[in-house]
């Protein structure tokens, strides 16, 4: 079985600092790797895609960072997911509590859920274990 993979795309160094510890703690046996703005997770992302490489099979990100924001990745990533590459689950998870960001948020099929920071380790034991089931039931 291949390694599963969740990307963090997150401009603070601290909320990366701390989603990893909760992550190595809560026992979730997932590969973590981190980017620092929405073009490094995007770029990463068409690269896996490209090359046939594991794809993620979880996101959590960011709404507000430099060079490429949360929702322009989204619009991205809504253009990659409709080839045969698979996709991945996304969960945005913001500082933001804003209902247009909400709102906007459920315009985007990937998204399945929105949540603000900090996320604590049952949030993501939770969405690890819907991930799993909602992979289990596809393939079966």
């Amino acid at each position: 079985m291949s390694e599963k993979i969740i990307y963090i795309i997150d401009d603070d160094p601290i909320y990366q600092v701390l989603i990893n510890k909760i992550i190595a703690t809560s026992g979730i046996d997932y590969q973590i790797v981190s980017f620092k703005n929405g073009k490094e997770g995007l770029d990463s992302l068409i690269k896996a895609i490209v090359s046939n490489n594991n794809i993620p099979e979880i996101i959590l990100l960011d709404l507000e960072m430099p060079i490429m924001d949360g929702w322009d990745f989204m619009k991205n990533v809504e253009n990659l997911f409709t080839s045969q590459s698979g996709k991945s689950d996304i969960y945005i998870i913001t500082s933001s509590i804003s209902y247009e960001d909400i709102e906007r948020a459920k315009t985007f099929p990937e998204v399945l859920g929105y949540f603000p920071k900090p996320i604590d380790s049952n949030k993501l034991l939770e969405i690890t274990r819907k991930n799993n089931v909602n992979k289990d039931s596809s393939n079966g």
